[in-house]
């Protein structure tokens, strides 16, 4: 594995994942059939507990929340298979989340809002891939994501921490409308590429990373992936062979690397 190469994300709603590779690629995951799940759970309590009270429970309840749960750590695990295989076959070192921790503690966006943004289940899938990671020598790195959406990455912006924005700091570009973003030279880009690319760049520093393959095309027209529809079976198992062809002849296990988890400090 390369390990001056990466693969960044950004999270988000419909867009659940946008990620850009330093190869010039990019891809998003769709989270909206994830929002529609989450949204039809909610729709089975809400009937099953009308006219009750707020700590009413009983089996039907019991048995739709199992199926939610379920289907939330399917999809985290087909997410994590995914993110790691596609590591393999490019041959890319490193994994770049921007993460907030507690960000959505205590957050208002509306009920209709908060039910399709918090319940998302982002952090799952980042201690998944902790989990995955070290198996296949890849290291993951979690760094705080404030003013990537703001910022312009092909014009370089300053990108402050949260909390240390200097005075009169101002982006060079802007969001025009969803899901699309203009720099100061007037290039319309995906807003959620631009993002993922700001993060790679908060930690490009830290982890050596090489951009100089990351241009306007990258961030331009980002494959759309469905990870319950359009993934094959055997994309989605290259990792378990990787694993397989690294096992120990002595004992039949995978071997581990000791790679460093970390979240950035830039």
């Amino acid at each position: 594995l390369d390990y001056s190469q990466a693969w960044s994300f950004d999270h988000g709603g419909d867009n659940w994942l946008t990620g850009l590779s330093t190869h010039g690629k990019s891809l998003i995951i769709d989270g909206r059939k994830l929002k529609s799940m989450n949204q039809g759970y909610a729709r089975l309590v809400a009937k099953y507990k009308t006219g009750k009270s707020d700590f009413y429970w009983d089996a039907n309840l019991d048995r739709v929340q199992l199926k939610r749960n379920n289907q939330m750590r399917d999809t985290v695990n087909k997410t994590a298979r995914f993110i790691v295989n596609r590591c393999l076959n490019d041959r890319i070192g490193n994994i770049v989340i921007g993460w907030n921790e507690r960000q959505k503690d205590s957050i208002n966006i509306g009920r209709k809002g908060n039910q399709k943004f918090v319940v998302i289940p982002t952090k799952r899938l980042i201690e998944r891939l902790k989990q995955l990671c070290p198996e296949y020598g890849i290291k993951l790195t979690v760094t705080e994501e404030s003013y990537t959406s703001k910022a312009s990455y092909l014009d370089e912006d300053p990108l402050p921490r949260h909390g240390e924005k200097p005075s009169g700091w101002q982006p060079s570009g802007k969001r025009v409308r969803r899901g699309l973003y203009r720099t100061k030279q007037g290039y319309l880009v995906n807003a959620d590429c631009n993002g993922a690319g700001n993060i790679a760049r908060k930690v490009a520093k830290q982890l050596g990373l090489d951009l100089t393959k990351v241009g306007r095309g990258a961030l331009t027209l980002p494959h759309r992936y469905d990870v319950f529809n359009s993934l094959k079976k055997s994309y989605r198992m290259r990792s378990v062979r990787e694993a397989s062809a690294k096992a120990d002849s002595s004992t039949g296990k995978p071997l581990l690397r000791n790679i460093l988890i970390e979240s950035s400090v830039f």
